[in-house]
């Protein structure tokens, strides 16, 4: 809050409190000066549409879930439908029950990954191709935190260079995979300063194409991550694209365990199944998606097709369901389906194959999920 009592947005990041003649015409001038802007309007002015119902109360958690829906989905999905930017809840009968569309497309565009907080009332959004992240309030529907310059990808103080994979963490601490500068952040998020980093360039000016610390030997260095999300216990697991990596370090960057993600060729974002295994997709196209047991070192289970119906193409995020099926995000075929774990089956399926759009039952290369786990929408859904 500030001093009159009205929220504001929050836009971190190292801007000028001088102006010199070189200054006037800079991109990054511009882009704080927008900042600046920003910071200074209620956040009633950059709240979403408003006309999807008021979200049921939080009732339940992760770890008391509120009463299924059942096969084939047992719980609502949060979609981030990256080219129609905007975020979409959807009930398992596939009605819209809640929705975040970009307030304003300089500051909020192609949101990428979409996670709940650990108590269900914040979202945490990267947004890759805006070289920022974001929390947004999902109840009043408004952007409450945001981190980077948009549009303007650095490596300094402020700055993120295709931002993936943002959690809030347990302890309040914000996670952030930053790909193309090759480090994990954690963040105060009331300080917006770097509290630990992992990995990191060789250099202010280095390149990641071409710098040899974009490579595997975390925390020292990272080869692009492209996930990090925190597991039971406050470890957290990490997804490396260079030598396709999969590793578990503690908080304190002690390296538990790491590994080859068998033979998929672009691993993204990992996550953890409720047995202690990780599924992972390949974000490939025809796209895999494995379960692997980190202890025996083996893959538990396997989805891939070659062609038709059941191929994948690109898909970026997979997640184990309470009840053990699969659901991920197929970015490229437009869909967010559900595949079932004993028949290999799809089972539940949002968006058109292959059709990407912006109307009824359309998606536009979704890009992050998660399931709701916090509310009963049942009563008002139907």
């Amino acid at each position: 809050m500030v001093p009159n009592g009205r929220s504001v947005l929050k836009v971190a990041g190292a801007c000028p409190t001088h102006l010199t003649d070189n200054m006037l015409h800079s991109s990054r001038l511009e882009a704080c000066a927008l900042a600046m802007i920003l910071a200074a309007l209620p956040l009633t002015l950059l709240a979403s549409d408003r006309a999807s119902p008021a979200p049921p109360p939080i009732t339940a958690s992760p770890q008391a879930p509120p009463p299924s829906w059942g096969k084939p989905l047992p719980y609502p999905v949060v979609i981030a439908d990256r080219r129609n930017n905007r975020l979409i809840e959807v009930t398992p009968d596939k009605r819209i029950v809640w929705q975040f569309d970009s307030p304003d497309l300089k500051t909020y565009h192609d949101n990428d990954d979409v996670f709940f907080s650990p108590d269900g009332r914040l979202l945490a959004i990267s947004e890759e191709d805006n070289q920022d992240i974001h929390l947004v309030d999902y109840e009043r529907r408004e952007l409450v935190w945001s981190y980077g310059i948009a549009d303007i990808p650095g490596d300094g103080p402020g700055y993120l260079n295709y931002p993936d994979d943002t959690h809030l963490l347990t302890d309040g601490t914000i996670l952030v995979s930053d790909i193309r500068n090759c480090r994990v952040l954690f963040l105060d998020r009331a300080t917006s300063k770097v509290k630990t980093q992992w990995g990191g360039l060789g250099g202010r000016k280095a390149n990641w194409r071409n710098d040899p610390n974009c490579r595997h030997d975390p925390p020292k260095q990272l080869g692009l991550p492209n996930g990090a999300v925190e597991l039971e216990g406050g470890d957290i697991l990490v997804t490396e694209i260079v030598g396709a990596w999969v590793s578990r370090l503690s908080r304190d960057g002690r390296v538990v365990w790491a590994m080859p993600a068998f033979g998929l060729r672009y691993p993204s974002d990992a996550m953890p199944t409720h047995d202690g295994q990780v599924i992972v997709a390949d974000y490939s196209k025809p796209g895999r998606v494995i379960v692997f047991d980190p202890k025996q070192r083996r893959v538990t289970w396997n989805y891939f097709a070659k062609d038709g119906e059941a191929m994948l193409n690109h898909p970026s995020l997979a997640m184990e369901l309470p009840n053990g099926d699969v659901i991920l995000n197929d970015d490229y075929r437009h869909r967010v389906i559900v595949i079932d774990r004993q028949s290999k089956k799809i089972i539940w399926q949002y968006g058109l194959t292959d059709q990407p759009g912006s109307g009824a039952g359309h998606l536009n290369n979704p890009d992050g999920i998660d399931i709701d786990l916090f509310r009963d929408w049942r009563g008002l859904a139907r």
